[in-house]
Formats: C-alpha cells, structure tokens, sequence
C-alpha cells in the first residue's frame, strides 16, 4: 500500500475496523509484557516462599523500570528517528542510530551493573525490604542484575523491529520469553527446591531467549542494514534519536519516583501498625502487577489507534478524531467499570492468585490489608485509565502541553503529595486513600482539557487557494532561502525568482505536501510553529507531525528534480544538502529593522513585534535542529548570509550577482 493509498485508508475506512486492526497487536504485546511482571509473584507467592518472597520482588520491580526507561529511551528514540530517515530515504543516518542505540544500551546495562551491585542491600532496603525480606531481596537481585545488559538490548531492540514493519516478530520475542519463564518457574520454584534463584534464573533465561530472536531478526531487516562501523557511537545523530525517546524515558521514571516514595511510606508507616513492613510492601507489589494489566490494556488501545488519531487530526477530519475518541473513552470506561467490579467484589480471589502466607505471624492481617488495598487504593481505576488514555490521546493530536499536564497532575502533582501528608492523619490507611484523590483531582483536570480541545475542533479559517502543482522550470540553480523573522526573507526570495526568471515556491510547498500526504494544508504550513517554547520537540516527535515533515521533505527534492527555483523555509537547505546545484542562503537583519517590518506587514505594536520575533525564530530554530540536527543561522550550514537592512531590491541584486559569479 503506497502513501496515498495508506492516507485514504487511515481517514475514510470505518473506525471500528480500523481500531481492531491497530489496537489488537499493540493490546496483545503489552499484555505479554506484563506476563513478565507477574508470572514470577505468582508462583512466588504460591510456594515456600509465600509473602516475603513476593515482598522481596516487589522492592526489586522499580529497579527493573530503571532499567526498562533507559532501554526504551534508546529504542523507542531509534525506532522513531528511523521512522523519520524512512520518510526522507535516509538510510546513511538510520543503521547509525540503531547502531549507536545498541553499543549504548550495552554500555548503560554495564554501568547500571556496576553501580547497583555494590550498592544492593543499600538500594532495595531504600525501596522497602526489611530484615526479614532483605536476603531474598538480594538473592533474585543478583541473578537479574547480571542480565540487565541482556534485558535492556532486548527491550531496546525490540522497538526497532517494530519500526521496521515487522511487529510480529517483535511480539513472538516476547511471547517466546514471557512462556519460557512460565514453563521453568514450577521447575526451578517447584521441582528443584531453587526458590528465589530459581525464579530470577526461570526470569533470565526467558529474558534471554527474547534477546536471541530478536539478534536473529537484525540479520534480515528491511529497511536498514547494519555494518560494524554502525556501532561506533555518532553521538550527533543519536542526539535526534535521544531527544524523541526522551518522553519514554521521563514516564517510565516517573514509575520509579512513585514506587520508592510509596515503598518508603509503606515502610515507614507500617512498621508502627498492626500489619508491619512486609504485609503492605508484599500487597502493593501485587497490586502494582495486576494493574499494569488493566493499564495495558487500555495503553494498548489507544497507543495502537495513536496513528488513525494522528493522520485525521492533520487531516482536519475533525468528526472523525471526535468519534474516536469517544469509541477509545467507551473501551477505556468499560474496563475500568469491570476492573472496578472485580477489585470491589472479590479483592480476596485476586489476592489468592499470588498465594496463601505462610511466613509471615499473623495470615489474618496480610488479608485484611489486601482487601483495603484493592477496594480503597483502586476504587477509581476507571478514572486513573481516563487519564492515562487522555494522556495518550493528546500526544497524537499533537498537543504536547496537555499531554504533559494529564499525565503529571496525578502521579506527580497530587499522587506524590498526597501519599506524604495523608499518613499523618490516617495512618497507613491515608497512603490507600491517595491514590482514589488523586484520580478525582486529576481527572476533573483531564476531564477540563479535553472538553476545551473538543471545542477547538472546528475549521473556522480558510487556507489559500493554492495551486498544488510544479511549475514550468529548467536545468540551473535551486536557490533555497532560509530567514529570520521579519527579515523579509520571502519578499526578498520572490524577487529572486523575478529576475532569474525561475518558480517560486512558499505555500507551494505544503499545498503539493497536502496533496502528497493527505494532510491538511493548514495543518503542514502550521508545523514549524505550532509547539510552545518549552516543548517543540515534543511536539515535533509526534506521528501525524512526522508524517507530514516526510511528505514535505519528499515534495522538496521533487521540486529540485524539476529544475532551478527558489525555496523559501522548510529547511530545505538541509533536505537539498546533496543536491550540487543548491545555493543555500540565510537572510536575517537587525532587530530594529526586524520590529519596523513586522509592525507594516502585521500591525504590531512594538513590543507584539519582539515577542512574535523571538518566538518565530525559537519554533524555526527547533524545526531545523529536529530535522537536521544541526544549528538554524550557522554561518557553515550556507553559503551565502546577507543582511536584508540594505535593502530589498538590494539584497535581491546580491544574490542575483553571487549566483552569476558561481556560473563563470
């Protein structure tokens, strides 16, 4: 299916069949996933090693999501920046990242090695083992975390095949792993008498196992071929990779944040009452198993509709976003209503799963404690899946701010200080609490968001009539032009073009990408300037926004093969950086010259002028560094930087002349 075809296939097929197509294998590979979470506590829980043994687990967890955020940095970055050198047939910067993400995967596996082995018994006390769970805790740790090296590549490689097309073979991996531990647990628990060395040597093996299918696959990739000169670190294109992987790595950190301070207080307020440290630190961590497979299953959904979202969002096929979201809320409230049911209703059949305590002194406790885990701290899962569905949500519509606001106004601005205070007046039972709070804070915040983005949904401008056509043009110079705001730099451009006698193209451009991607034409001429200050990259890394700088990088070189012109912005200095008929030119001015003209054309007031300057060049300074990895205005990247305060006429004339003098 070519891009054409793919684009009327994501904005006109029926959205219920496209959920099921896209949602279903994202659905399935994270529940795999979680397989790995609770496959051990399981049958932990079930053996000798009852309560302590799952305590001893759930301290070592967080520093399994340590390892994974890092892994899924460098993956999810490299799979996303091969999705972008896919668009632009970059295959010289894509076996670069991959393999640069590999040898520092490998490398940060060793230095976590290095770190956490001396430090263990100081680490997992500060996550919550006690004296009674602390040589457990050290016995599994051991084992795992002379695999880390292994666990991350996997992980890491894994979003790379991904991106290369192939997500089945990515989820066997992971399946062929996740049964491996299931089929050794009862071995190494059961029949070899082995306890936590054998659960963390069933986990390893599988681990390992995952790794080997995926170091198969990089044999026979499809869009990329790896060499040995590929892992060999280049630091400055894995810059680009690094930053779109940097929203994986600060989620998954986030998990870590709060699965210590929740340890801690655990510890702290239950070691004064009845139920001690080890019976909420073991509950907890079964809790924290069992939701991420409600959570799973509603990321999986979203995550998996995240390109339908993005592509009609750029599209502009606003009652299509709508009633995806609706049917996304629908599936999302569902599960949570039956999660909730089940958690209410049988919080000691959940429980039972990992086991009955036996090591423990009072059995009677470990239940009691259970049940006000799973009734009070998940009451309003409904609301926590809301919210992280939300979350997703507007990173596909490429809304970064909000996205960051869903996500972080539970779990970090009300979660985190909720658990700390609401002890003091109610004990360990205020740490149960926090969590239901802090869902019906954040989802009132959610829930403000998202009716205010609903709102905004409507085409209330109207795009110029643009001929999406290449013009009439012969074998010469293609000029591009990048500018400073206010300099003038499209005036000037247009009279270059008069002169030579050659097409100009402006809003040309993304008219002929709107028509090569399906996308709105709006949308695409809004892209280098759409994110807040804070978050361009963010914004930049988004599916729909990539899909439309690759349609755009695309429709560039066309115009070049179509003869000499002039280019103004989309960084098509750098999209024509192999092209030897390219002249590329920076215009810019100085700041009093710069004010003058944007208060003529645009009717600022001076300070309006300054500001809308500033902001301008930020969002064009962080369009260029995303798309090239390079400086915008760096007097290496052109050949020719002129100074527009001469003069229009002038500065046309200059580039005219240079052009000339090039030709002799």
């Amino acid at each position: 299916m070519n891009q054409e075809q793919n684009s009327q296939f994501l904005g006109t097929e029926k959205i219920s069949k496209l959920m099921v197509k896209f949602s279903v294998p994202c659905v399935l590979s994270l529940l795999v996933s979680a397989l790995y979470n609770i496959v051990d506590q399981i049958f932990i829980g079930n053996s000798e090693l009852s309560a302590l043994g799952n305590a001893a687990t759930g301290v070592v967890f967080p520093i399994f999501i340590i390892a994974q955020a890092f892994a899924w940095c460098f993956g999810d970055g490299c799979a996303a920046y091969l999705n972008i050198c896919q668009g632009k047939n970059d295959s010289q910067n894509a076996h670069k990242s991959i393999g640069t993400g590999i040898t520092i995967t490998l490398v940060c596996g060793i230095v976590l090695m290095a770190v956490f082995y001396p430090l263990k018994t100081q680490i997992l006390t500060l996550f919550g083992a006690s004296e009674n769970s602390i040589d457990m805790a050290v016995e599994y740790f051991n084992l795992i975390l002379a695999f880390f090296p292994i666990f991350m590549l996997a992980n890491m490689m894994n979003a790379v095949i991904r991106a290369d097309g192939t997500p089945a073979w990515s989820m066997a991996s992971m399946l062929a792993g996740a049964l491996t531990n299931i089929i050794l647990d009862p071995v190494f628990i059961f029949g070899t008498k082995w306890g936590m060395f054998g659960a963390a040597l069933a986990t390893v093996i599988g681990q390992t196992v995952s790794f080997v299918i995926t170091l198969i696959y990089f044999f026979r990739t499809k869009t990329f071929k790896l060499k040995l000169k590929s892992f060999v670190p280049d630091l400055k294109v894995f810059s680009g990779a690094l930053q779109l992987g940097a929203s994986s790595f600060i989620t998954q950190m986030t998990i870590v944040i709060i699965s210590l301070v929740c340890n801690i207080m655990l510890a702290k307020y239950g070691a004064v009452s009845q139920y001690g440290v080890d019976i909420p630190i073991a509950i907890i961590g079964i809790e924290s198993k069992v939701f991420t497979v409600v959570i799973n299953l509603v990321v999986g959904i979203v995550l998996g509709c995240q390109p339908i979202i993005s592509y009609n969002m750029g599209a502009k096929k606003y009652d299509r976003v709508k009633e995806l979201y609706n049917k996304i809320l629908f599936c999302t409230i569902v599960i949570g209503l039956v999660s909730t049911l089940l958690f209410e209703l049988a919080p000691r059949a959940v429980v039972g799963m990992f086991g009955t305590p036996t090591n423990i002194p009072n059995p009677d406790d470990y239940w009691k404690f259970g049940e006000l885990t799973f009734r009070i701290f998940l009451c309003l899962v409904t609301f926590t899946c809301t919210i992280k569905m939300t979350s997703i949500f507007f990173q596909a519509v490429g809304r970064p701010i909000r996205a960051v606001v869903a996500s972080m106004i539970r779990d970090i601005i009300c979660f985190i200080p909720l658990i700390i205070i609401l002890p003091i007046f109610f004990g360990i039972e205020g740490i149960l609490f926090a969590a239901p709070a802090a869902d019906f804070i954040a989802m009132i915040v959610a829930a403000a968001l998202t009716v205010t983005f609903m709102k905004t949904l409507k085409t209330d401008r109207h795009a110029e009539n643009i001929d999406a056509v290449l013009k009439p043009s012969h074998k010469g110079v293609i000029v591009t032009i990048a500018r400073e705001h206010g300099s003038s730099g499209k005036q000037i451009g247009k009279l270059v073009a008069e002169k030579l006698n050659i097409p100009f193209y402006y809003k040309e451009m993304t008219a002929l990408a709107a028509q090569e991607s399906g996308l709105d034409k709006e949308f695409i001429s809004d892209i280098n300037a759409n994110a807040p200050a804070m978050l361009h990259s963010l914004y930049l890394s988004t599916d729909v926004v990539q899909q439309a700088i690759a349609a755009q990088d695309k429709v560039i070189r066309k115009i070049a093969d179509n003869g000499s012109c002039v280019i103004v912005g989309r960084a098509a200095d750098y999209v024509l950086r192999d092209n030897k008929d390219t002249l590329r030119v920076f215009i810019y001015a100085n700041e009093e010259y710069k004010i003058k003209r944007v208060m003529e054309v645009y009717g600022d007031d001076p300070h309006q002028a300054k500001e809308n300057i500033r902001r301008s060049d930020e969002a064009r300074a962080s369009y260029y560094k995303n798309i090239s990895s390079l400086n915008w205005g760096d007097r290496h990247n052109y050949e020719l930087m002129l100074d527009s305060s001469v003069g229009l006429e002038e500065s046309a004339e200059i580039i005219c002349n240079y052009i000339r003098s090039r030709a002799m």
